[in-house]
């Protein structure tokens, strides 16, 4: 019988003896990666300080105490509270109304649709909604809610703009995530008499609500820098209106947006500090779903 020899048989061989040239081929590499990720870093970072050095003028008490009614742009006080306000209960109402459509429609995807003809509909139909201009989205709401239904400008027609670009991610994100949950657990479950919505609901849900988290503050991160619908959908104030269900509503970025085009140096470092507090409204979303996702995360994970 012939024996192969292996590198375990060679005496002196070891993971040490590598050669010179697949050494210089790793270093170099690993050289390019680090290049890549450094240049990557270069415009956020860039972005970021800009935003900040810009923003702290503005940031202050005043900036989260008052509104702009009465204030004109070249007047140095007024503040975003309307705007941080509208932002905020807008954001609100499109995840309590996308987030459960989305993460049904991601596990009837992944759970029961299986090769149907109606499972490649609706994935042919989230793929389409995926790159769909978010102006088409507020003008679509425009021509449906507001002139055809006859509503008004309203925080609430802006939050059902914001939901048709929320959807098609979080069903994105939440079918990947379900689709890493492995078959042994459903398996395991099946064998032991659970039915297959318990199962669903018990075990594979919880297994992969960390990434489904991820992707819906990601989702909510997109929809909460849009401006294009809000414009055609929630109009402009710059009084406060806490009722998001009536009458035109602030927000940040059309905050941004409006103070940004006005020559004057106060509207301007305004509308930096808009950008900064939106920028550190996200952040703050972010690390609440992460800590919120590691409680929750199951355990030996």
């Amino acid at each position: 019988m012939t024996t192969v020899s292996t590198r375990k048989d060679r005496p002196g061989a070891s993971l040490s003896s590598i050669s010179a040239g697949r050494r210089i081929k790793d270093r170099t590499v690993q050289a390019l990666v680090y290049l890549a990720f450094g240049l990557a870093l270069v415009p956020l970072l860039s972005v970021l300080w800009t935003v900040v050095v810009n923003g702290a003028k503005r940031f202050d008490l005043t900036f989260f105490q008052y509104s702009m009614n009465a204030v004109s742009g070249n007047d140095a006080g007024g503040g975003a509270y309307h705007a941080i306000i509208g932002t905020l209960e807008q954001v609100v109402i499109t995840s309590l109304i996308a987030v459960p459509i989305a993460v049904l429609t991601a596990i009837y995807l992944v759970e029961y649709a299986g090769n149907g003809r109606l499972g490649k509909v609706i994935s042919f139909t989230v793929d389409v909604m995926t790159g769909i201009p978010s102006i088409v989205a507020g003008l679509f709401v425009l021509a449906l809610w507001l002139l055809t239904f006859g509503f008004d400008f309203s925080g609430f027609a802006g939050a059902l703009a914001l939901t048709i670009l929320m959807i098609p991610t979080v069903v994105r994100a939440s079918e990947e995530m379900l689709k890493l949950v492995p078959n042994e657990l459903r398996e395991a479950a099946y064998a032991l008499g659970v039915p297959r919505w318990r199962t669903v609901l018990l075990v594979v849900l919880p297994t992969a609500l960390t990434g489904m988290i991820t992707g819906i503050m990601l989702a909510v991160a997109r929809v909460m820098g849009e401006t294009a619908p809000l414009l055609l959908t929630i109009f402009f104030t710059k009084a406060i209106n806490e009722n998001a269900f009536s009458g035109p509503q602030g927000s940040l970025p059309t905050f941004i947006w409006e103070q940004a085009k006005d020559p004057n140096q106060n509207s301007i470092d305004r509308a930096w500090t808009g950008a900064l507090v939106l920028i550190l409204i996200i952040m703050l979303l972010n690390l609440a779903a992460r800590f919120v996702a590691g409680r929750r995360r199951p355990a030996g994970r």
